[in-house]
């Protein structure tokens, strides 16, 4: 059974970073394509990263969070991470993490509908 838990959402103010991270227990870690995703009450859940899990990653990131979030993974620890920089009240959300067993190491999967397990969520609320 796979299972995976976030961690690492509070309250912080505008510009501030913050970093998540999910563990991931059960299956085989190394081969598995990651992602978080975000959703707000009302609203569909979206992407917000996803990395492969090739020796060297590939990774995808919406347009909104480019160039302030980075995802990576650490194969010994079973663990992705979402480093958040210079937040904006924009990315008030709760964050989820996702994995799906893939064959090709190469792919990154930017979609809901790709992942097979997913965990309960961590909210991350940024304040004006």
């Amino acid at each position: 059974q796979v299972q995976l838990i976030e961690s690492g959402g509070t309250l912080v103010q505008t510009g501030d970073s913050l970093k998540l991270s999910c563990v991931v227990s059960g299956g085989t870690f190394r081969n598995y394509a990651l992602g978080w995703f975000r959703q707000v009450p009302a609203k569909e859940r979206e992407v917000v990263a996803a990395i492969s899990w090739s020796g060297t990653p590939s990774t995808y990131y919406s347009d909104s969070v480019k160039g302030r979030f980075t995802i990576s993974r650490d194969n010994a620890k079973n663990t992705v991470f979402l480093q958040m920089n210079d937040l904006k009240a924009d990315d008030t959300a709760k964050y989820y993490c996702a994995a799906d067993y893939r064959r090709d190491s190469l792919v990154v999967l930017a979609s809901t509908r790709d992942y097979t397990y997913w965990g309960q969520g961590t909210q991350v609320t940024v304040s004006s």
